[in-house]
């Protein structure tokens, strides 16, 4: 996996798991008062993954972050998930919606159906950290053209060039026509919605640098943790460009044998 750009990688094996390859300063830590994913002894990376029930989360502090906090205005999310399907899920990335207005920078998600999301691979970007106007929320993230699979391992990621926010399953960009987006009829400017495509998503804003800690499982919504991921990560990897199509086909050809499954027996024990 010796791409360009590399930032910083968990793939939650050896004697520190919450410890990133490459850059062991940056290290994901339990929340107070909240009971952290507990590791299993399964997973395509090292054999190891974490396992979320719909209530746990990881952060590193904004002041912690370093390279983390992306300045090149490009970014690429990768992670190996069996997800749990549902609920709205965070996967990783600087993704804070509550504090002062929202303080998002960069975040990789799986399932976001209010602007036309469901089941996807979301990446989701951002330049003030604030909701889209004249929307509520943020409305700025590709959505991949395939479903990310239920209860099966599989890569998901997304990258952002500086114009463009492409969302990958498997390694496989899937485009998505120009569609009527939920929940956009009737604001200022759409009488009758907002009609766009959901990948590749155009933005050609940028990346802000807006406050926000890194977070894994959770993001602070409303003042507190939500979106939380229910099932397991077993990595992931951060980039501090856009990765090519073909480098986003390789992440996955590295992990995944040709039929795209990983089977392997769990067994459980606290972090």
């Amino acid at each position: 996996m010796d791409i360009p750009g590399f930032v910083a990688m968990w793939d939650f094996g050896g004697e520190n798991p919450l410890s990133a390859l490459g850059n062991r300063g940056l290290t994901l830590e339990p929340v107070q008062g909240i009971e952290p994913p507990t590791l299993e002894q399964e997973g395509p990376l090292s054999g190891q993954s974490l396992h979320f029930e719909g209530g746990e989360y990881l952060r590193i502090p904004f002041e912690q972050t370093g390279a983390l906090n992306i300045q090149s205005g490009q970014v690429s999310v990768v992670a190996w998930i069996k997800w749990q399907k549902g609920q709205t899920g965070f996967v990783g990335g600087m993704w804070d919606e509550s504090t002062q207005g929202g303080k998002r920078q960069y975040g990789l998600f799986v399932s976001l159906p209010h602007y036309n999301g469901q089941d996807a691979v979301c990446g989701h970007v951002s330049k003030t950290g604030k909701p889209t106007p004249p929307f509520p929320h943020s409305i700025d993230y590709s959505a991949s053209g395939q479903s990310v699979p239920d209860g099966q391992w599989c890569t998901v990621g997304f990258t952002y060039d500086g114009k463009h926010i492409r969302s990958y399953l498997n390694g496989v960009f899937e485009e998505r026509a120009p569609e009527l987006i939920n929940h956009t009829t009737g604001f200022d400017g759409y009488p009758d919605g907002l009609v766009q495509c959901k990948n590749p998503y155009f933005f050609p804003d940028g990346l802000g640098c807006n406050g926000s800690d890194f977070t894994l499982g959770a993001v602070l919504v409303g003042g507190r943790p939500g979106n939380f991921f229910q099932g397991n990560i077993g990595g992931i990897a951060v980039y501090s460009r856009a990765l090519s199509d073909a480098e986003m086909l390789s992440l996955n050809q590295e992990v995944f044998e040709e039929d795209g499954m990983y089977s392997g027996t769990t067994m459980t024990r606290s972090i």
